[in-house]
């Protein structure tokens, strides 16, 4: 299977060759300029007065509100203005300069995505998180089914608001022991780790990889449906305890009904496992608890800065840039070790950092190729007179399909989400379903897509694919019912 960033430069040839073959053209776009709108077009440029009466002259069936809430960002297409132009075809310099141009124009989220890589080093080197999952373990020995509830909804909210995955590996030689001591079997390790972090991305709230990347490629405020985000969260995430829990009860109560045992076996871990050792320490000193409050209060601290104050990715990055320098300090770090971290934490997601270059590339493309617009006036004239119902869950189909190609959510987020999201407000459909579709889309097969995490999980706590596909396919049923229910209900 080819890498992300090969399907995506050969997603930009392919774009360039699109740029030959495919007329050009553009809509008149219409923005906001301090108390007017501004409608460009032709050549042209007239300010229209910003009233709710401009718009609906325009045939644009949008509120006046999510202009000025901030909710809408960028340009928006008018409907019925699409004019055929010259054409631009790009060529083999213009293909090589668009990863380039396409980190330039997304430099804000790629910082972003790099301060928190460094935050992630720093507070990981102080072992806090792991003390207090350790912590959380000990304590709850011995009522193993509150504690599975406890750590799968941590791990599920790591996931939705920051978007725990790889990191998450390193609590299985933890949790392991103790539940294979309680007399459960393998999967309950894995369903907890790797389910709980999988079923926090489906209706993430603030993940900066899934949520606030598809938002901004969309031109909407990622907090735009984020209460809604949170409450199916909630509600997924409780729907994943109970099933969890009762595999457990059932394994626990009779040991021959384990899903690992008829599929694989015996089968032991790749890791040492000692039942006998005890899991850790049963308090929390003050310096550990700080830096446990001040990783929670900083993703909170985003949340509500975005929510009740307006902020973008410039006051998110200095947020955790100062949070990873609070965390320094409090922990009495060396000055060379906290560079050290928060560099190696950079550098850990600068291949994100480069999809997201890379797939916004794809966008310079159609852009410089005059050709974006057209593909939206065709597709437009396509799914025009498609029921909004059909067109939302054709959506949900076609990310379950690409996301077996494109596993990365940021790739994906930016490569699709400029042409999907301006789709989206010429056919009258919320922005915020549309990101919901792709997270639903992208995030249900995470559970099963091999280019995803699921393999290298797998392959920690030796379970097979097959006995994982068992266990997790009646719940992945349900779960895509709830998100079809979902979409249909946010878009009437």
């Amino acid at each position: 299977m080819l890498s992300p960033l090969t399907i995506l430069m050969i997603v930009v040839v392919i774009a360039a060759i699109g740029t030959w073959v495919i007329p050009a053209g553009q809509y008149s776009k219409l923005s906001v300029n301090g108390n007017n709108f501004v409608l460009t077009g032709a050549g042209s440029e007239v300010q229209l007065p910003y009233t709710q009466h401009t718009l609906d002259s325009l045939g644009m069936h949008i509120a006046l509100e999510k202009f000025t809430n901030g909710d809408l960002r960028k340009p928006v297409s008018v409907p019925g203005t699409f004019q055929q132009t010259a054409n631009t075809p790009q060529g083999f310099i213009q293909v090589l300069q668009a990863p380039v141009k396409g980190i330039h124009e997304s430099i804000d989220i790629i910082l972003f995505i790099l301060t928190i890589g460094g935050f992630m080093f720093v507070i990981t080197e102080t072992g806090a998180v792991v003390k207090g999952i350790t912590w959380l373990a000990t304590v709850m020995k011995g009522r193993e089914p509150v504690l599975i509830v406890l750590l799968t909804t941590i791990f599920s909210f790591f996931a939705a608001s920051y978007g725990m995955a790889e990191e998450a590996l390193i609590f299985y030689p933890l949790l392991v022991p103790l539940f294979l001591g309680a007399g459960y079997d393998l999967m309950v390790p894995l369903a907890i780790i790797f389910g709980g972090t999988t079923i926090g991305v489906v209706s993430a709230f603030s993940n900066p990889f899934s949520t606030i990347i598809a938002s901004n490629a969309a031109g909407i405020n990622w907090a735009d449906g984020l209460y809604q985000r949170l409450a199916i969260w909630a509600g997924i995430t409780a729907m994943l305890d109970i099933y969890i829990l009762r595999y457990a009860a059932r394994v626990k109560k009779d040991p021959s009904r384990s899903i690992v045992l008829k599929i694989d076996g015996n089968v032991a871990p790749a890791f040492a496992v000692n039942l006998e050792t005890g899991t850790g320490f049963k308090k929390l000193d003050l310096r550990t608890k700080l830096l446990l409050f001040i990783y929670i209060a900083t993703f909170l601290g985003m949340i509500a800065g975005v929510v009740f104050f307006g902020w973008w990715t410039l006051e998110m990055s200095a947020l955790f840039i100062g949070a990873s320098i609070l965390v320094a300090v409090i922990s009495r770090m060396k000055e060379k070790v906290f560079i050290r971290e928060f560099l190696k934490g950079a550098e850990s997601l600068l291949s994100v950092a480069f999809i997201v270059g890379v797939a916004r590339g794809v966008t310079v493309v159609l852009n410089d190729g005059h050709i974006s617009d057209s593909i939206l006036y065709y597709a437009a004239g396509v799914v025009g007179g498609m029921p909004p119902a059909v067109f939302i869950l054709l959506l949900l189909v076609f990310y379950f399909f690409f996301s077996i190609f494109i596993s990365s959510t940021s790739g994906m987020a930016v490569l699709t989400m400029p042409i999907i999201g301006a789709l989206a407000i010429i056919v009258n459909l919320p922005g915020k379903e549309v990101v919901n579709a792709y997270q639903y889309g992208m995030n249900i097969m995470a559970f099963l897509t091999p280019t995803g995490l699921i393999l290298p999980n797998l392959a920690i706590i030796n379970v097979s694919y097959k006995a994982w596909l068992k266990f997790i396919m009646p719940l992945l049923v349900a779960l895509v019912v709830l998100c079809v229910i979902f979409l249909l209900a946010g878009i009437w």
